[in-house]
């Protein structure tokens, strides 16, 4: 199996400059798709915008006590850290990896490819 590439997409020279809303999920756009940002712990956490169950707005959901990100209109669950469902209907969110190069924070798209952004 081959190991996924990334190609990273600077969003912000520093976290001060993203517009979390009062859940602490911030909305970016990288290659024409809508990104949401948070930060968990000391750990910054990129994930799809829209929830693969019945496509609810993920920034609209909120973070909760254990590090999933909660959709807003079924309450599904996902871990920030893999996108798998946690609570239990088996749907995946897909994630996104982070990288905070000195203060400047860049998110990884998939590298190349007709499917290689799915």
């Amino acid at each position: 199996m081959t190991e996924k590439k990334f190609q990273y997409h600077h969003i912000a020279d520093h976290s001060s400059e993203l517009a979390f809303n009062q859940q602490g999920i911030a909305v970016v756009e990288v290659k024409g798709k809508k990104i949401c940002i948070t930060q968990f712990g000391s750990e910054w956490f990129a994930f799809a915008y829209k929830c693969p169950h019945a496509s609810g707005i993920m920034s609209e959901g909120y973070i909760d006590a254990a590090g999933n990100v909660v959709c807003p209109v079924h309450r599904y669950k996902f871990s920030l850290k893999n996108g798998r469902n946690t609570s239990g209907e088996g749907y995946y969110l897909k994630t996104y990896p982070v990288e905070v190069r000195e203060e400047a924070i860049f998110v990884g798209i998939p590298d190349g490819g007709l499917f290689g952004w799915l």
